[in-house]
């Protein structure tokens, strides 16, 4: 699967030049990126891959080995916009934060609206 290039410190710990990003970006007891951070990144592999620019993260939540997001994508531009087809996809990142796997979980129209439990 596709992913995009990493960016940071070198392997002996010293800083590169593409290193922008502040500490606070990294999690404190290791490498493990922020949850900010980690919808970031979520959202611009899944845009590389699908071709498609997302529309939001729902929810992104930690996990063993990094982080579960999911991300709403517009798939089928419809007039008016509540008839258009939105998709749901839940992404699987490392703990730096690089894409592990991708599926569609859920298609619905912009306009429904999910009933509670």
């Amino acid at each position: 699967m596709k992913t995009a290039g990493r960016s940071g410190g070198t392997r002996d710990g010293s800083r590169t030049s593409e290193d922008t990003t502040s500490e606070d970006t990294t999690h404190r007891e290791g490498r493990r990126v922020s949850a900010p951070r980690a919808m970031r990144r979520a959202a611009e592999q899944l845009q590389e891959l699908l071709g498609r620019a997302p529309e939001s993260v729902s929810a992104v939540k930690p996990t063993d080995n990094g982080w579960q997001a999911d991300v709403e994508v517009l798939e089928l531009e419809r007039v008016p916009g509540t008839t258009s087809v939105m998709a749901s996809y839940r992404v699987t990142l490392d703990e730096e934060g690089e894409l592990l796997a991708y599926e569609r979980i859920r298609r619905y129209t912009r306009g429904q609206i999910d009933p509670r439990q």
